[in-house]
């Protein structure tokens, strides 16, 4: 194996785990924290002005409802809605979904950016364990 292709495998082998280690730890704490906070005034503000027209104030409508347990069983739930309202109160669209993904999807945005600026911190540090390992393998005599 000449430098170059050590080098290069080195690299890919590194960036591979990187990027598997660190995201499989970081992206599932930003679609929790997505999910838990997608009902917060600051998301429905901040998604409602994507969503809603132009003259109308987001704002959230929330009312209690049942949902299915893994039994089966009907439990006491929650349900949230964003409702565009107009200056004389009118509501002139409801989103009961679509807000939460777009919160949620801005929360996975900012955790490719971390695993990303995790994954170059690391793989300086990484790549020069993983080289050294290939060139040691390279190096031991075949018997």
């Amino acid at each position: 194996m000449s430098k170059t292709t050590t080098t290069a495998v080195s690299g890919c082998l590194i960036w591979f785990f990187l990027v598997s280690i660190v995201g499989s730890c970081v992206m599932p704490v930003f679609f929790m924290v997505g999910g838990f906070s997608s009902v917060s005034n600051f998301a429905i503000q901040t998604t409602g002005a994507w969503i809603c027209n132009d003259g109308t104030t987001p704002q959230t409508y929330t009312y209690q409802t049942t949902t299915t347990d893994e039994y089966g069983n009907r439990q006491p739930s929650t349900a949230y809605v964003l409702q565009c309202v107009d200056s004389s109160g009118n509501i002139i669209k409801e989103d009961p979904v679509a807000y939460a993904f777009i919160w949620i999807g801005l929360w996975a945005a900012a955790g490719l950016i971390v695993t990303g600026v995790l994954c170059f911190i690391f793989a300086v540090p990484g790549g020069v364990l993983v080289t050294k390992a290939l060139n040691r393998i390279r190096q031991k005599p075949v018997v």
